[in-house]
């Protein structure tokens, strides 16, 4: 288990080191950092060893942690500051998650249907009712899965706090009831037709309806003041991610705090008319229904492709770094879904909906002025939203805390549970608490130097923390793109460069 870790708030201690630097290393390293400009910040580097047993194999893997002190790194003497130390090595327990077999009993998952508009039911799941004045998380999925993405989170997390997981409009159990379409009065010759949405008229309820990320940072918001009515901590993952920060952006009134789970920083193919006017003339958005003949006939080849179970395995085994994960239950409802007779012309509308009216970086940029906290983690392995897009968030909230989890894909809290939750925990203990509660792994006195245990499956790990230096954190890492429009900036620099510095 490998996390990198990021928090660049002062501290009041410097960073030390394992070993120092050569003659040679420091002069090539404060040559290279003497360009740069000056109030950057020091990182040192925590690096823990993880032992996991599981039938009765040993696995070595690595929990690593940046820390940074505010200082300025163009001078000779901030270097010679840190000194070779190792530290001791306590242990501190993560438990796993909860099962019933074995008298850890799981809090209890309901699930709820919520009727947003006439027709517009929303599906979602809730644990921790009893949990009355604790803390409220509301978890989003990615694109093609829902609520139960989340159940690990529900099952663990609920014995804490008030945890709901909910589903999009147009994806897993929230897809419409009845067909948006109906076929022309009096055509005698017209076949019913089993899918949905293709039919010649919209039905009254469907005007102007299309499956766009401005419909679902709209549906969480009023979720949120109907349902659970009181501000929230928010969790995305993928497509949830910029959905969270989205609403987060317009709504900060009703977030205590946003968690990016590998979020995306893209969504939507074809320009937004109230940013882009006459661009969306020239490429006009076709997302409404009833969706077009031609666009049906293209986009029904994709989709019979899509959700062939062989590819729909194939996807799950590139976005799962770990291949032991158990996705059974997780594939079993994918495929459920794609039997929906909505599902084809709901993902046609989902791939021809507009970009959002905020960007990415928009949202984050307004997120950072209300001062809505944020927290990073992503799963290295990703090789869809790779880590260097947290870098790149991170470069734009230096506060912010910046968790790098491996071995984890796409979905790192699917495939490594215990590690998110129990980072979940801190962060909201710490936020909750005002600062009094030290940040897991980042700014607790004694995270140096100390051991964790994590249970995984039927065994357990043992990740033993030590320092090592700041030449190991920065050698051979990935670059930090500089831009910070994420609309004109091209899939980030995969370079390894001999160094870097986080801002």
């Amino acid at each position: 288990m490998e996390i990198l870790s990021s928090y660049s708030v002062p501290r009041y201690r410097p960073v030390t080191s394992i070993q120092q630097f050569s003659e040679r290393r420091s002069d090539s390293l404060l040559s290279k950092l003497s360009r740069r400009r000056k109030d950057k910040f020091v990182h040192g580097y925590v690096r823990s060893e993880v032992w996991s047993l599981n039938n009765r194999v040993r696995k070595y893997t690595l929990i690593r942690a940046v820390r940074g002190d505010e200082g300025v790194l163009d001078t000779k003497e901030t270097l010679e500051k840190m000194a070779k130390q190792r530290g001791s090595i306590s242990k501190v327990l993560i438990p796993g998650l909860p099962d019933d077999s074995k008298g850890r009993l799981s809090a209890p998952v309901s699930s709820g249907q919520w009727e947003w508009k006439p027709k517009f039911k929303i599906h979602y799941e809730r644990s921790g009712s009893r949990n009355t004045g604790s803390p409220q998380v509301l978890f989003l999925p990615g694109f093609g899965v829902g609520s139960f993405h989340y159940e690990k989170q529900l099952k663990d997390l609920g014995q804490d706090y008030g945890v709901w997981a909910i589903d999009f409009l147009g994806q897993g159990m929230s897809l419409p009831c009845e067909d948006p379409t109906r076929q022309q009065q009096g055509d005698t010759n017209q076949i019913d037709d089993p899918l949905w949405g293709f039919g010649d008229e919209t039905e009254p309820w469907a005007d102007n309806l299309v499956y766009s990320i401005d419909l679902w940072q709209e549906q969480v918001a009023i979720f949120i003041q109907e349902v659970i009515k009181e501000p929230i901590y928010i969790v995305g993952n993928s497509l949830g991610g910029y959905v969270a920060l989205y609403f987060a952006a317009c709504n900060p009134h009703l977030v205590k705090g946003v968690t990016l789970l590998n979020a995306t920083p893209f969504w939507g193919f074809f320009p937004n008319p109230v940013r882009n006017p006459r661009l969306s003339e020239i490429f006009p958005s076709a997302g409404t229904f009833p969706l077009p003949l031609r666009v049906r006939n293209i986009i029904e080849i994709v989709w019979n492709k899509i959700k062939d179970p062989t590819s729909i395995r194939e996807i799950l085994k590139q976005v799962y770094a770990d291949h032991s994960t158990n996705v059974d239950k997780v594939f079993s409802r994918i495929l459920e879904i794609t039997e929906h007779p909505a599902a084809l012309a709901s993902f046609a509308s989902i791939m021809l909906a507009p970009q959002g009216k905020l960007s990415f970086g928009e949202a984050l940029s307004r997120c950072k002025t209300h001062d809505v906290p944020i927290c990073l983690m992503y799963g290295k392995e990703d090789p869809w939203v790779r880590p260097v897009w947290g870098l790149q968030v991170k470069r734009q909230l230096p506060e912010a805390p910046y968790y790098q989890i491996s071995p984890a894909g796409h979905c790192p809290h699917d495939e490594v549970p215990e590690v998110v939750n129990y980072l979940l925990r801190g962060w909201i203990k710490n936020l909750e608490s005002r600062g009094f509660v030290a940040l897991p792994l980042v700014d607790d006195e004694s995270a140096q130097g100390r051991g964790v245990f994590w249970r995984k499956h039927h065994g357990f790990g043992e990740i033993s923390a030590i320092q090592v230096t700041l030449w190991q954190a920065l050698r051979g890492r990935r670059s930090v793109p500089s831009s910070p429009n994420y609309e004109e900036h091209p899939m980030a620099n995969t370079e390894r460069p001999i160094w870097y510095v986080l801002p």
